[in-house]
């Protein structure tokens, strides 16, 4: 039970004890992170209950981030690729997931030029993982539709 571990010292001790904007959207989201790990393995009420926390420390997360960070820092970037896959993976919600993930990468890439030297690798490697998972859940969907379209039956 090492997800309840961690989950019992983000909550106890290192989100209470976050000053800094950076240092709460980091633990929010690795709180977000743990229920969704957790989320993948339950069923029922238990994974309702998860899905839900996840969800409701991701969007703590996100509101904190868009109000006090750089759409070209990492941690936000960071925050957007996970809860876009909590979005698309554990609610189901392709849509959500890619609205989420363009608006981030665009965010980015309008404000490219506030990028810091320190942490041009890491924003630059995340705005591509977010580009590839656009790529490839807007190409699933192509398909998905493709496959609605074909009559149903063989010959």
């Amino acid at each position: 039970d090492i997800c309840q571990d961690v989950l019992n010292l983000l909550d106890k001790f290192l989100i209470p004890k976050a000053g800094a904007a950076e240092s709460k959207v980091f633990y929010l989201k690795m709180k977000g992170d743990y229920y969704r790990y957790l989320a993948e393995v339950a069923s029922g009420d238990d994974r309702n209950s998860v899905v839900e926390k996840s969800q409701q420390s991701y969007q703590e997360a996100f509101d904190i981030a868009k109000d006090k960070m750089q759409p070209t820092h990492p941690i936000r970037l960071g925050l957007a690729l996970n809860f876009s896959v909590f979005f698309y993976e554990i609610l189901n919600a392709p849509d959500k997931a890619c609205q989420l993930a363009k608006q981030a990468f665009d965010d980015a890439i309008a404000e490219l030029d506030t990028l810091n030297e320190d942490s041009y690798k890491d924003s630059t490697l995340i705005m591509q993982l977010l580009r590839d998972n656009l790529t490839l859940w807007t190409s699933d969907a192509a398909t998905d539709d493709t496959d609605a379209n074909e009559p149903e039956g063989g010959n």
